[in-house]
């Protein structure tokens, strides 16, 4: 487990970032409904960091800030209009799309974050800590906890009203296709291979490379536009 008494953190400032940017969105584009779900999960974090629920304290803010950078840098690739990573496509892309419902947006954001970011950032901490992997594997559990905890919630809070959702409703089978659980296991697994092949640069950017497209592909999916309740 990596030790240190003493660090300070910079979460606040990406927590910081995300607020300024919700600031600068309408409220129904679909990154701004992302960057609201993801900036309670970081504030989430936050707060138990404070108040010392992270046994290692230096991995767990590492990892949550390492995380919150790479969505933060597809969102800067975006404003100077170049292209995102293929997982953050299809948000940008269908970011305005009538069809597409709030519950849409947010788990899409999920599903690039988890499914591609979360993985990097793992190898990302590593490096920095100079750690294996297995060293931040509480530090990742833990947060992986909190986030499907709180999908939850998000699902409550956009979810169509039981009136609105019936069992033929399109929405029903998006939802059950992607599971915020299989997609955290996954994600552990694609760091550990990452982490494997750091001495094979070539290799590790061909698998990099397939899972950010593997990841755009499902997000393509969840964002299919629906047609009107």
């Amino acid at each position: 487990m990596v030790q240190c008494e003493q660090f300070t953190t910079p979460v606040d400032t990406v927590i910081s970032r995300m607020r300024a940017l919700d600031q600068t969105l309408p409220a129904a584009d679909g990154v701004a409904v992302f960057n609201r779900v993801y900036l309670a999960v970081t504030e989430a974090v936050d707060r138990r960091i404070d108040s010392g629920r992270f046994e290692d304290t230096r991995a767990a803010i590492t990892l949550d800030v390492r995380f919150a950078e790479r969505y933060l840098a597809a969102v800067e690739t975006v404003r100077n209009e170049r292209r995102p990573p293929a997982c953050w496509r299809p948000l940008f892309q269908m970011r305005r799309h009538p069809g597409v419902r709030p519950l849409q947006f947010a788990l899409a954001g999920i599903n690039a974050h988890i499914g591609h970011d979360l993985a990097l950032a793992v190898v990302d901490t590593c490096r920095t800590l100079d750690c294996e992997p297995a060293e931040v594997e509480d530090e990742f559990d833990r947060v992986g906890d909190l986030l499907v905890s709180l999908e939850e919630s998000i699902r409550e809070e956009l979810m169509p009203g039981p009136d609105l959702l019936q069992i033929a409703d399109p929405l029903t089978h998006l939802l059950g296709s992607w599971s915020l659980d299989r997609a955290r296991d996954a994600t552990w697994t694609a760091a550990r291979a990452l982490w494997a092949l750091r001495g094979l640069p070539e290799v590790a950017w061909e698998f990099t490379d397939r899972l950010d497209a593997a990841v755009g592909l499902a997000g393509r999916m969840l964002l299919t536009p629906l047609p009107d309740r």
